[in-house]
C-alpha cells in the first residue's frame, strides 16, 4: 500500500462502521500533533489517547509534553471533540535498551524505526488487553515521519496482538496544518526537537 491509499483505506474503514462507534486507542507522540487527529477520530470512534513515550528526554520534557497533552484534550472537549487520556509512566530505560547499538544512527534512520516499533507494540498490546477494537498513532501527522513505514509497523502489531490497525496518513487533508492552527489557538507548548536525547541538539517534528 502506498501513501496515497492510506486515507482512502481509512475512509473505507469508517464507512463500514455504519454509525457504530468502536473503542479506539490512539497513541499520541505529543499534544500539538494530536489536535487534528483527535478532532477527526472523535467523529467516528470512542477515543482514548495513550500517552506512552519513553523516548522523551529529559524527564522534565516528558512531564511538560504530558501537561500539554492534557491541556489540549481539555480544550478540545470544550469545543466538542472528546477523548479520554491514559498515561503510562516514563521509563527511558526501556527506550535505551531498545535502541542499543543504534546511538550513532542519523535522525529518521534505524533508531527512529525501533522507537516507532516500541511505542506501537505497547499500544497494540494495551489495546488488546483493555478491549479496544482499533488502534492507531498520531505519528503520521508529521511531515518528518514516514507514513509507509509506520503503517507497516502498525499492521505487523495488529497481527501480533489481534487488534485492528486503522490505516492513516493524518497529515493529508490539511491535517498537519490544522494541528498547528489548534496549537496556536489553545496556546500549546510546541517543542523544538523530536524528543529523544539524540535529537535534543538537532532535528524536530
Amino acid at each position: 500500500m502506498n501513501r496515497e491509499q492510506f486515507m482512502r483505506k481509512f475512509d473505507k474503514e469508517v464507512a463500514e462502521l455504519d454509525g457504530r462507534r468502536p473503542k479506539l486507542l490512539l497513541h499520541s507522540c505529543c499534544g500539538p500533533c494530536s489536535g487534528s487527529v483527535i478532532e477527526l477520530l472523535s467523529r467516528f470512534f470512542d477515543v482514548t489517547v495513550l500517552w506512552y513515550n519513553p523516548n522523551l528526554w529529559p524527564e522534565e520534557e516528558f512531564e511538560l509534553r504530558l501537561e500539554t497533552q492534557k491541556k489540549l484534550i481539555s480544550c478540545l472537549d470544550k469545543d466538542g471533540s472528546h477523548a479520554e487520556l491514559c498515561c503510562l509512566d516514563w521509563d527511558c530505560g526501556e527506550y535505551f535498551e531498545r535502541v542499543k547499538g543504534l546511538e550513532n544512527e542519523p535522525e529518521e534512520g534505524k533508531r527512529c524505526i525501533e522507537c516507532f516499533k516500541l511505542r506501537l507494540e505497547k499500544t497494540a498490546k494495551f489495546a488488546a488487553e483493555h478491549g479496544f477494537e482499533y488502534f492507531c498513532t498520531t505519528l503520521t501527522v508529521s511531515s518528518r515521519k514516514d507514513a509507509v513505514v509506520i503503517n507497516a509497523i502498525g499492521r505487523e502489531c495488529a497481527e501480533r496482538f489481534g487488534v485492528k490497525w486503522l490505516p492513516s496518513e493524518f497529515r493529508k487533508r490539511e491535517g498537519n496544518h490544522r494541528s498547528m492552527v489548534l496549537a496556536e489557538k489553545y496556546g500549546l507548548y510546541r517543542q523544538t526537537y523530536c524528543g529523544c536525547m539524540f535529537s535534543l541538539n538537532g532535528g524536530g517534528e
